[in-house]
């Protein structure tokens, strides 16, 4: 009689915590909370120390840590070849303050690299003229300035009197 009772038991367990399980994903969340604390406090002022070969100065700045603003105090950072530092900064979007951290930005445009659809970095790798190849692939220089070849034959446009494309 026990041992039945103690594997009765054992079954309704396992089942009723397979069926907690499988009904979670589909129960809606019940509450969504939004917290608001303020601005941030204006930067502290930092002396910044005399410039290092191979490193960025970052500058210290705030960051909300457990509902607290605490000062991050400006550091050295090694220097990315090809890239540029983007300071960590708080902006006030719809009445609401937004915190962006720092970032290493490839072309230096001010997007993140993840939302970057052109890569207009100069060099072998980057997309001078936007027509998507790259200019190690590109021949032609199809940018609308002087030095651009917008009809393709070779001779920079501050040159070319005549403009030999199609029509």
């Amino acid at each position: 009689m026990l041992k039945r009772m103690a594997i009765t038991s054992l079954a309704a367990a396992a089942f009723f915590s397979t069926a907690t399980v499988v009904a979670a994903p589909f129960a809606p969340a019940d509450a969504q909370v939004s917290i608001t604390f303020g601005s941030p406090p204006p930067p502290r002022y930092e002396v910044v120390p005399p410039p290092r070969s191979g490193h960025v100065w970052a500058p210290g700045h705030y960051e909300l840590i457990r509902d607290q603003y605490v000062w991050r105090p400006g550091q050295w950072l090694t220097a990315r070849p090809g890239y540029r530092y983007v300071a960590p900064s708080w902006v006030q979007v719809n009445n609401r303050w937004q915190y962006t951290p720092s970032r290493w930005d490839r072309d230096g445009d001010g997007i993140p690299n993840r939302y970057d659809r052109t890569d207009n970095r100069s060099g072998p790798y980057g997309d001078r003229d936007r027509d998507g190849v790259p200019n190690r692939y590109d021949r032609y220089d199809n940018r609308q300035g002087a030095f651009g070849d917008r009809d393709r034959d070779g001779v920079p446009n501050v040159f070319d009197a005549w403009d030999n494309r199609r029509r």
